[in-house]
């Protein structure tokens, strides 16, 4: 299977399991607008990755790869941190993992992604100089 196949399925499966998560998770909260707003922010990073993967025509290949791997990242921590957060050993429901994942999240896709696209070009000039 491609991997941007696999990517597309992990960035549907992850976004629809956060948003699902994360509203279990706050079951007994009677603020559903913050409810709302938290599964805003958790379907966030998925949302990024649909629009990345929207405009990312001109990317070279194993720049549009790193944002798929990035994306199957995610959405497998996602489901894991949040999956352990609500089903998990009893304690106390904090937001940090629903705060924090996001977070990472972006951070990844925001270091990942440019990092892929310089080494990408740095690549293609070496080659390019030496043919």
């Amino acid at each position: 299977m491609k991997l941007h196949t696999v990517a597309q399925a992990a960035a549907v499966v992850g976004a629809v399991g956060a948003v699902a998560l994360t509203l279990y998770a706050g079951r007994g909260n009677n603020l559903p607008f913050l409810m709302i707003l938290m599964a805003g922010w958790v379907f966030a990073p998925f949302f990024g990755f649909a629009l990345a993967r929207r405009f990312s025509g001109r990317w070279s290949p194993s720049t549009r790869a790193a944002l798929d791997v990035v994306i199957v990242l995610v959405a497998v921590a996602s489901i894991a941190v949040y999956g352990f957060d609500v089903f998990g050993p009893p304690h106390v429901k904090r937001a940090t993992p629903y705060v924090a994942v996001p977070i990472a999240a972006w951070l990844l896709m925001f270091t990942v992604v440019p990092v892929a696209a310089v080494l990408a070009r740095r690549r293609d000039r070496s080659i390019g100089t030496t043919s």
